[in-house]
Formats: structure tokens, sequence, C-alpha cells
């Protein structure tokens, strides 16, 4: 834990983004090393024709901006009353 705690000080704003056909998600703290991506490597920085590496279907600009949340998830799973 203080290992990722001390990355997300280093690596402020991390994205992760979403192939809307397949669900494979590219996060910019762990890349893609796998396709030559090593982690930290940002979206900006992929190539325009950047494919899904599971899929091949789908562009960069198909992939799904995930949104982070700042409210602590809610529900009826997480409700004690």
């Amino acid at each position: 834990m203080v290992c990722r705690l001390r990355h997300a000080l280093w690596e402020p704003d991390m994205a992760r983004y979403t192939c809307p056909a397949c669900g494979y998600v590219y996060d910019e703290e762990t890349g893609a090393p796998r396709e030559g991506y090593p982690a930290g490597t940002r979206w900006e920085s992929l190539p325009e024709d950047f494919a899904c590496p599971d899929c091949a279907v789908r562009y960069k600009d198909d992939f799904v901006e995930e949104q982070a949340s700042d409210e602590p998830a809610t529900g009826a799973q997480g409700s004690l009353a």
C-alpha cells in the first residue's frame, strides 16, 4: 500500500480507458508492457492507431475514459440501516 501511495504522488491523475467492444482496460499507471508501453505511459502518448490488444477491433478514439468517483459507494449492499 505504501508503494502505491508513493507512486500516486509521483504520477497524479492517472486515468483508465476501456474498450467498449471487449472490456479491455488500458491503465496509465500500469501501462501495457506486453504491447511495448511501460508503466506510466499516458494515453496521449499512445499512437493514434493504437488498437485494443485483446480484440484488435477498436481504435484509440473508441475507448471510453473511466470516471473516478470522489464519493464512497452506496446502495443496498453498502447500507447498514
